[in-house]
Parts: structure tokens; C-alpha cells; sequence
């Protein structure tokens, strides 16, 4: 390799990481570009899938429309597994076909997503912390919601 090609690859290689960064912080979106924090949403349903991966926990659940009758699979975001873990949930914490109530937040994009803000399992009443965004702690307090420890 000559040198003028060497000299030239280290004056770029600033200006790739940069690009590099970029695309990385655009990859993982912020809440406020994804949810909407004035728009609540609490929806009750069989569990249907439970996605552990990075960066995200995804929970699906199937709501029941009272009047029609029409079910539709919701998607959930969560906080990231390991958050998750410390606040005490486990990878097969749930079992499908389990009642939930979830309360969170709706997507910008009118999509049958949201991100979840607090968990309850029906025949428990046991409340999980979604360890997601919107500065809520993993009980499932934090803003819009109201404070207190999960119950056990």
C-alpha cells in the first residue's frame, strides 16, 4: 500500500464512523418518535407470543372488540431483556393462551402497536413493569402513571 493511500484512509475514517454512528442512533428510535404519551391505551387479551430478543421484549396478545366480536393481535415493546430481568420477570414468566392486561401507550402510526408501560397477569393480579421508555421504572410507574411498588 503506498503511503498517499494510507494518508488518505485515515482522513476519511473519521467521517465513516460518523456515518456509521448515525445510522446506529437512527436504528433505535426514541418514544417520543414512536408512541404517543397523551394517547393511553389499556387492553386486555390472550397471550399469544412472547419475543425475548435485543433491544426489545415484544408481547402479543389477542383483544376481543365487545361489540363485534373481531379479534386482533396487538404488539407490545418492552425494555430490553435485561431490564426485565432485573426487575424480576424470567424468558417463560408467561404461558401462552395467559390473560393480560396492558396498559401503555399507542403508536404514532395507528398501527394495533403500543409500548407497555405495566403488565397484570388476570388470575394473579400480580403487575409486571414493562422496564420500557418514557421515564417509567420497571414497576410500571413513571410519567402519566401513577407511582407505587408491583404487587407480589
Amino acid at each position: 500500500m503506498s503511503r498517499s493511500f494510507l494518508s488518505a484512509a485515515l482522513r476519511l475514517l473519521p467521517a465513516a464512523a460518523l456515518l456509521l454512528g448515525a445510522t446506529a442512533i437512527e436504528a433505535h428510535h426514541s418514544f417520543a418518535a414512536q408512541y404517543d404519551n397523551t394517547k393511553p391505551v389499556n387492553l386486555t387479551g390472550a397471550l399469544t407470543k412472547l419475543e425475548w430478543t435485543n433491544p426489545h421484549v415484544y408481547i402479543y396478545i389477542d383483544v376481543t372488540d365487545p361489540a363485534t366480536k373481531k379479534v386482533t393481535n396487538w404488539a407490545f415493546e418492552m425494555g430490553p431483556p435485561h431490564m426485565l430481568q432485573r426487575s424480576g420477570w424470567k424468558r417463560n414468566a408467561l404461558k401462552t393462551g395467559e390473560m393480560l392486561a396492558i396498559e401503555g401507550w399507542l403508536a404514532r402510526d395507528g398501527s394495533k402497536s403500543a409500548n407497555a408501560r405495566r403488565v397484570t397477569r388476570k388470575s394473579t393480579g400480580e403487575i409486571m413493569g414493562a422496564a420500557t421508555s418514557n421515564t417509567q421504572t420497571t414497576t410500571g410507574a413513571g410519567a402519566g402513571a401513577a407511582t407505587g411498588a408491583a404487587k407480589k
